[in-house]
């Protein structure tokens, strides 16, 4: 972990390139600290577990991109979730990159049109690395992931990008890789071009 710089979009993508991202700490308010972790955690595109029930669920939702970036990021900063990081500097930064074309959100609506749960994170050529998710509705984030690891396959991208290797990643099927690997993998995702 190194701290300092900024959130600018420039500085972003500069550091997505390279393996290194920001994420804050609660207990060090005002700081930016940036990370590479290793081992490094990530979802191979063709390892992503479905359960029976998971499948059952996705057809209560529909599934949008891009149609409410804000609003998945207001979710994924809900103070009232335990483990939140993403301030307000975190929201007008990755807001910028999103007007630029470089963040993107997947979104899970149900059946009322209420928004039941989503995700976001930043797209390089053949790199998405996802930065937050939440639900409101149970399952609704996991079928935001199943609608992206879709999204990616069919567009030709290779590398998803899960940061840390959390035990509920690894249940969907996560695993962690040495930082060696990882950049070997980032190093051919940034220099292919997926379809938009």
């Amino acid at each position: 972990m190194v701290i300092g710089g900024n959130l600018e979009p420039s500085t972003l993508i500069h550091a997505y390139r390279r393996g290194v991202y920001p994420m804050g700490i609660p207990d060090l308010p005002g700081m930016l600290p940036w990370w590479s972790p290793n081992p490094r955690g990530i979802l191979p595109l063709d390892g992503l577990r479905v359960s029976r029930s998971l499948r059952q669920s996705a057809k209560r939702f529909e599934v949008r991109v891009d149609t409410c970036f804000a609003r998945v990021l207001q979710g994924c900063a809900d103070p009232s979730r335990d483990d939140t990081w993403i301030t307000d500097k975190f929201i007008a930064g990755y807001t910028r990159l999103h007007e630029l074309g470089w963040a993107h959100s997947v979104e899970v609506f149900d059946r009322a049109n209420q928004l039941a749960g989503g995700l976001y994170g930043v797209r390089i050529d053949g790199l998405f690395s996802g930065e937050s998710m939440f639900h409101f509705q149970r399952d609704a984030s996991k079928v935001a992931l199943m609608a992206l690891v879709d999204l990616m396959r069919s567009s030709g991208m290779t590398l998803l990008d899960v940061q840390w290797p959390t035990e509920h990643l690894a249940s969907l099927g996560a695993v962690a890789v040495h930082r060696q690997v990882y950049l070997a993998c980032l190093a051919n995702a940034v220099g292919t071009k997926g379809a938009p």
